[in-house]
């Protein structure tokens, strides 16, 4: 009796550039970015309305254009300058808070770490809404120096205080910020038709 194993034969070209493929397309989809979403805070009612102004007046020329057949008018090129302007006051007078979306395991965790009391279960929660919006807030806010390199964040206590500060409207809108970054799609289907 041999114990002598024969060699496997060798992979087809064929084989071998399927594997380099899909390592090439997993390594893509590996190094994917999180998806995030920031919401932005202007106190300056008069810089927002402004800027809110200066959009509809660009929108108003860039019409003019085209229903006069004009490629770029001179109000078209002023009012673009005037947006420019009043943007870069609201983004000056504005504070941002970005969230990135939480890898699912890390989500699931949070979620059953804050349970819903029998009574909110009940309701139909899913989690605690006492003390879950703070900790998803907290989890999912990143903070970026001017560098653009991410810093330490805010803490649950540090979400809870605006939660419980701010009027109802804008502590929906902080945590419906932080919930909507772990709800973004970026996918899309290819119908390939049957057959």
């Amino acid at each position: 009796m041999s114990t002598e194993t024969k060699p496997s034969p060798a992979p087809s070209a064929k084989a071998v550039a399927r594997d380099a493929h899909w390592a090439s397309k997993l390594a893509r989809l590996r190094a994917r970015q999180l998806p995030e979403y920031t919401l932005v805070i202007c106190d300056d009612q008069e810089a927002k309305r402004h800027l809110d102004e200066m959009l509809r007046e660009l929108a108003r020329c860039r019409m003019a254009d085209a229903e006069n057949g004009r490629a770029h008018s001179d109000a078209t090129a002023k009012a673009e300058e005037e947006v420019e302007s009043a943007q870069e006051f609201f983004d000056n007078v504005s504070v941002e808070l970005t969230f990135k979306a939480l890898p699912r395991p890390i989500l699931d965790g949070l979620i059953k770490r804050f349970p819903p009391t029998e009574a909110q279960a009940e309701d139909g929660d899913a989690w605690n809404p006492e003390t879950f919006p703070a900790a998803l807030i907290a989890a999912a806010h990143i903070e970026r120096d001017d560098e653009r390199n991410a810093v330490e964040g805010m803490s649950d206590e540090d979400a809870q205080d605006l939660l419980d500060s701010w009027p109802v409207a804008e502590s929906n809108a902080l945590f419906a910020a932080a919930w909507q970054a772990q709800q973004i799609v970026r996918t899309s289907t290819v119908d390939l038709g049957k057959g």
